[in-house]
């Protein structure tokens, strides 16, 4: 849909380069659940990507282009593997292996093995300004802690609050919930404005605060990689 503390990467995997901490203080009370992504269940997503490594689930991403897909730096490792256009990440839409990844602070381009014909996202060119509500998309886990990703991508609204860093030191944006937030399985998600993916979740506190790797500070390096 990262810290803890606001440092641990928002992996589904649980594991990885920068998979997100275990709690290590109680779970939030009952009157902020559900924690991830909280806002809603989506019914159809043709530009949705779940990132998988060597075989497992691990991150959600988005279609950027017929041979590229957007997701989180700290979401790859090893064999890396795709479902496009499925709102569910086990089933449906159309599956492709990885066949090079370029990255940069905390994004990854995921070059596909072969092109997919789908929709594709638009991709922002300024960050949303502080205070407007922009909304998030992921596969991430729908507690805080002890329960698994969910299997359906769900969607929530946040409020930008300003900039700070990603996982890797590099411009992100700042969100605070609205009816939900990013969690576990989020990472690598984007976030849109005005019907343009502006952030790509990098990392959360699990309960209010995700950041996300700003698209607009980085879009001239997606161009000169991808040609979009």
């Amino acid at each position: 849909m990262r810290i803890r503390n606001l440092v641990a990467a928002l992996s589904a995997a649980f594991v990885g380069a920068l998979g997100f901490a275990a709690p290590s203080t109680a779970a939030p009370s009952a009157d902020v659940t559900p924690y991830i992504i909280g806002g809603g269940y989506v019914s159809s997503a043709p530009w949705a990507a779940a990132v998988f490594s060597n075989g497992s689930f691990t991150c959600s991403g988005s279609v950027i282009g017929a041979d590229w897909v957007l997701t989180a730096r700290h979401c790859v490792s090893g064999s890396m593997s795709v479902r496009i256009g499925s709102v569910y990440y086990a089933s449906g839409g159309t599956t492709r292996t990885v066949s090079a990844s370029y990255t940069r602070y905390d994004l990854a381009l995921m070059r596909l093995s072969s092109p997919v014909s789908t929709s594709y996202v638009t991709l922002g060119t300024a960050n949303p300004p502080s205070g407007s509500t922009n909304s998030i998309y992921g596969w991430g886990m729908t507690c805080y802690s002890g329960c698994s990703a969910s299997s359906q991508m769900k969607t929530a609204n946040v409020q930008v609050t300003g900039t700070t860093s990603d996982a890797y030191g590099g411009p992100a944006i700042q969100s605070t919930r609205i009816n939900g937030n990013a969690w576990r399985g989020d990472s690598g998600g984007p976030q849109f404005y005005n019907g343009r993916q502006v952030g790509v979740a990098s990392t959360a506190n699990g309960t209010t605060i995700q950041n996300y790797s700003s698209v607009a500070s980085s879009r001239s390096w997606i161009t000169s990689i991808t040609g979009i």
